[in-house]
């Protein structure tokens, strides 16, 4: 019998220099798409993605920039996503967190080949010219991953200070056990100083915007100008977005996942610990599937499984233990 599978897509910042070259091992299995896609760059004047990803070095500064991560973390992506054996694995639905929503429209059939393509790498060259506003990170969980009310307040209380002081923040995406905050150069500042270290924390996200917040509006009304309805499918598997919809074959309204994608999502929050909490109770999945590049959303994908108290796991300690003896996160990202 087959296992049940939820796949799952990363976002920006999970193709680093530890990734630098994840295409190789993949590239004669999926020579047509990286031919395709590196014709359709080259034909904008971009650097393909096989010059990027078969750079000598990791370069932040070319990497990390939205118009080439996006396109380059798609395509590591659906290496991984065509390595399903779907002999062995049924899968049941598609999610991603942030950009990696984009994936899941084309990995779930919504985006045909060119028209993932279209939305991923437009989407992603919105900031080419300046980059509006950012993102930073700060954790709301306890050292053995049990949310912290505490560490939420702090956190609110921040927010609420900057914008006190003329500050325009917003929650940006909930990702598990992380409060991810997007808003403007000043209110970020204030956030960076309002906030008390945390290890690594707060930190501020490199080459991010304020993706997921209202400061992107002007980027939702572009978007629209730039991509038509008619790049849009009707999905050939369910799809849950970042408020925990389920998007159903042959049920889905295409202007309204289309007006989703470009509006709602850019705008407003993206509650990615919703759509994976929804993941596992609506679809009940014998494994969680994280494709690559890495193996950033690990992390938050067991903190999720801990609120929930999923498989009985309450803690940091409970998902080392299960991962090790019996993996239900399977991440394609990891070396083995």
């Amino acid at each position: 019998m087959k296992k049940r599978i939820v796949v799952i897509a990363p976002g920006r910042g999970s193709y680093t220099k530890e990734t630098l070259g994840y295409l190789n091992p993949h590239r004669e299995k999926i020579a047509d798409f990286i031919s395709d896609i590196d014709a359709r760059r080259q034909s904008r004047g971009e650097p393909t993605i096989s010059e990027l990803d078969q750079a000598q070095t990791f370069s932040p500064a070319i990497h990390t920039k939205g118009e080439n991560a996006s396109t380059l973390i798609y395509a590591c992506s659906y290496a991984d996503f065509q390595s399903i054996d779907r002999e062995k694995y049924e899968i049941v639905a598609v999610t991603g967190n942030s950009m990696g929503w984009y994936l899941a429209l084309a990995f779930g059939g919504a985006l045909n080949w060119a028209g993932a393509f279209e939305i991923i790498n437009t989407m992603g060259s919105m900031m080419k010219d300046k980059i509006i506003g950012g993102q930073v990170i700060y954790p709301i969980v306890n050292g053995d991953w049990v949310k912290s009310q505490e560490q939420i307040a702090i956190v609110d209380r921040a927010i609420h200070e900057a914008r006190a002081q003329g500050g325009d923040v917003h929650y940006s995406i909930r990702l598990g056990g992380y409060a991810v905050i997007g808003g403007d150069a000043k209110g970020l500042k204030t956030l960076m100083s309002a906030l008390p270290k945390v290890e690594n924390y707060p930190f501020q996200l490199v080459n991010h915007a304020a993706f997921h917040t209202p400061l992107l509006k002007q980027t939702s009304e572009r978007a629209f100008e730039m991509l038509p309805p008619s790049l849009f499918q009707t999905p050939s598997l369910p799809l849950v977005d970042g408020r925990g919809k389920i998007w159903q074959p042959y049920a889905t309204d295409l202007e309204a996942l289309y007006r989703y994608t470009l509006d709602t999502q850019v705008v407003d929050t993206y509650d990615f610990t919703k759509a994976i909490t929804v993941g596992l109770k609506e679809f009940a999945p014998d494994h969680l599937v994280l494709l690559g590049p890495g193996n950033s959303l690990g992390g938050s994908i067991g903190q999720i499984l801990v609120e929930n108290k999923w498989l009985g796991i309450t803690s940091k300690a409970d998902f080392s233990a299960r991962q090790k003896a019996d993996p239900f996160l399977l991440s394609l990202g990891l070396k083995s």
